[in-house]
């Protein structure tokens, strides 16, 4: 079973850090999508 995790919030408060690191110690993947994005 795989998990997902979800990591949002407002902009420049270190989420891209965050991610990396917990992407790096759980061996898993990013997928990286702004709010531009979506709505387009």
């Amino acid at each position: 079973m795989q998990n997902l995790f979800i990591l949002a919030g407002p902009t420049a408060v270190g989420k891209s850090d965050i991610s990396v690191e917990i992407a790096r110690k759980l061996d898993g993947e990013i997928i990286s999508a702004d709010s531009m994005q979506i709505y387009k």
